[in-house]
């Protein structure tokens, strides 16, 4: 057998069959952990650029970040529940209709941190 014909059904990089590959992938995705459980929805980091230039303390309802955003207000219902569950977001107490703001957490502070230094080198 040649060199090649083994390397066809292996990755060269990793030494794994695809097949291999092809269920870390779908593992991954069925059980995503950190960054991949919040970006894993196409429109949560849009939602997070829209929270990270709000103005500290800022409170606002789901319509009011759904205008923020540039998208809609479903949307924001469909993922409020994650982003509380992350610690993005907290609900302000004692608010009807209810309110939100932007979390002073870790999480936060980290997506705050990355998004300084991302801006810093694409300049």
């Amino acid at each position: 057998m040649c060199a090649g014909e083994h390397t066809d059904h292996m990755n060269q990089s990793t030494g794994t069959h695809p097949a291999e590959e092809k269920s870390t992938k779908e593992a991954r995705l069925e059980n995503p952990t950190g960054v991949l459980h919040l970006f894993q929805h196409e429109s949560v980091p849009i939602l997070i650029d829209a929270l990270l230039t709000l103005p500290p303390g800022r409170e606002f309802n789901k319509t009011e970040l759904a205008d923020h955003a540039g998208v809609t207000r479903q949307t924001v219902s469909n993922y409020i529940s994650l982003l509380l569950e992350t610690d993005v977001v907290e609900e302000v107490p004692n608010t009807s209709p209810r309110r939100y703001r932007v979390a002073r957490s870790d999480v936060v502070q980290e997506l705050f941190e990355l998004n300084s230094a991302l801006n810093v080198a694409g300049e």
